[in-house]
């Protein structure tokens, strides 16, 4: 299987393994034993008020156990561990711990698909779901995606499906996180083609769990690229999109007739070696149209300044949405010359988006006067 040789660097002689037993930290699966490089942040750390799977939380050690059950047979002495690891080394010692149950899961999907094919026709590969989860309330999951989670083998997630919306699995569903974070990627892109490519080879029924919607700013295109040229059946789940579900929960339209006859949706990010997204610039910077920017937070400032350039207004209302529809949520309105420097002094995190156009004074938080002061407005 395509996974199998894709992490085969893991064997139990690798220098990895090396690496994990002479690193020891604190398991949170089992707080009596310790393994190797799982860095988790307890219940003190800013993590445990995050409504979305932080890289080492307890929480995802919690629910991804079943993955490293392996572990707790073979229990080392706590010690004090005299070593770091970057962020490379830890991501890869956490797959080489993973691999033993993700080959014995496999094993059992492979034999279970012998046993229900003997005396019927040959079995086909299985399906493989990308399913939004829109953009972290629960109640803003589709029936379909529902579905879809109760019947499935196994559901890779990543980091801004809410915790709130990962409890709606089934409980003997096997979850695995696969999320990526700016410095740390618990997979590569190419490592989570191969893990989606391995299970849907034996049968199984894999659900690829995103925040938002799958096909926005989320890699689902090239997830289903990859997995129809391989011959496997891809179905798309479409979720509610952040700018969609935050708007909507702000009572911002993101068109207006006579305010916005347009909408565009930005990211912040580009592919290394891409196009600055920050280019766009030019052309995004019409007054009739509204701008969301998606993962924007550190381009920002340049963002606004070649915004403000190329003809949009300064005093063009905005809002930074941070962690939106959750009780987290929070938000920072003002107009879009200040709007970097507001972001800055309330510290707000990712995921924040952005809303860039006059139809932000249309919401009902908005500040009376657009001379007055920008406010902080915290969920309720």
């Amino acid at each position: 299987m395509a996974l199998l040789y894709r992490l085969s660097f893991s064997s139990s002689s690798s220098p990895l393994s090396s690496a994990c037993n002479s690193i020891k930290q604190f398991n949170p699966i089992n707080p009596k034993s310790f393994i190797c490089s799982l860095h988790f942040s307890d219940t003190s750390s800013s993590s445990s008020s995050s409504p979305f799977t932080e890289k080492h939380s307890f929480e995802r050690y919690q629910r991804d156990q079943w993955v490293y059950s392996s572990l707790q047979h073979n229990r080392p002495e706590p010690t004090s561990p005299s070593v770091s690891l970057d962020a490379d080394s830890t991501r890869r010692n956490d797959i080489a711990l993973q691999l033993p149950e993700l080959k014995k899961l496999l094993q059992v999907l492979r034999e279970k698909r012998e046993e229900d094919r003997v005396g019927a026709e040959k079995c086909g590969p299985g399906n493989v779901y990308l399913v939004g989860t829109g953009p972290g309330d629960p109640d803003l999951l589709t029936l379909k995606a529902m579905k879809v989670i109760q019947k499935a083998d196994l559901l890779l997630y990543d980091r801004l499906v809410s915790n709130d919306v990962l409890d709606l699995v089934a409980p003997n569903a096997r979850l695995l996180y696969v999320g990526k974070t700016a410095g740390y990627h618990s997979r590569t892109q190419e490592e989570i083609h191969e893990l989606l490519l391995s299970f849907a080879e034996v049968g199984a029924t894999v659900v690829r769990l995103k925040g938002g919607d799958p096909l926005v700013f989320g890699r689902g295109g090239e997830e289903m690229d990859f997995l129809q040229q391989k011959g496997i059946q891809v179905k798309v789940i479409p979720g509610i999109t952040a700018a969609s579900g935050i708007a909507a929960e702000l009572g911002i339209p993101l068109t207006h007739r006579g305010v916005a006859n347009s909408v565009r949706f930005l990211t912040g990010h580009s592919r290394k070696g891409g196009t600055d997204p920050l280019f766009v610039a030019e052309n995004a910077a019409d007054p009739d149209s509204t701008l969301v920017v998606y993962m924007g937070l550190s381009t920002l400032p340049s963002l606004a300044l070649k915004l403000m350039h190329h003809g949009l207004p300064p005093h063009t209302p905005a809002a930074a949405i941070e962690r939106g529809t959750t009780p987290q949520q929070r938000i920072v309105f003002s107009e879009l010359k200040d709007l970097a420097d507001k972001i800055g002094v309330e510290e707000l995190v990712s995921p924040t988006l952005i809303i860039i156009g006059k139809v932000v004074s249309l919401s009902p938080f908005w500040p009376i006067s657009s001379k007055e002061a920008p406010c902080l407005a915290e969920a309720k």
